[in-house]
């Protein structure tokens, strides 16, 4: 076990991670450089204000988001992604109404998502991977 990724908590000590990846909606290729900048800082400021932490961010063929996140074992995956991919899509559409074009129906995001735990010894293996996306 690498204890330097421990945190301590008030009620537990913890090492919780997990590789989540999801697609814009139709596999458009609708995530340019000057939007996934705006997104990846709204990605991050999600995290900040809900009490996780992206490690690591990267946005691969312009359509498909990578991220390697930490969280207290409170924070169910499932809310992390709901979080992630509610806010963002809306901030996103709110901020470029030209994305909705491209789309249907108003849906930024495809229903779906992939989500894997992470252990200690992957970490490394899992941010460089992300980090070639």
């Amino acid at each position: 076990m690498n204890k330097t990724n421990l945190v301590k908590a008030r009620t537990c000590v913890y090492n919780v991670n997990y590789h989540i990846v999801w697609c814009v909606k139709y596999r458009k290729p609708i995530l340019t450089e000057s939007i996934q900048k705006e997104l990846k800082q709204i990605l991050y400021d999600i995290a900040d204000d809900k009490g996780f932490i992206i490690q690591s961010c990267e946005i691969g063929n312009n359509d498909h988001i990578h991220l390697f996140v930490s969280a207290h074992p409170k924070l169910s995956p499932s809310y992390i992604v709901k979080m992630l991919k509610g806010i963002s899509g809306r901030k996103l559409f709110l901020n470029h109404p030209e994305i909705s074009d491209k789309l249907w129906k108003g849906t930024l995001w495809n229903n779906s998502y992939y989500i894997e735990t992470i252990g200690s010894i992957s970490e490394d293996v899992i941010k460089q991977y992300i980090e070639k996306q």
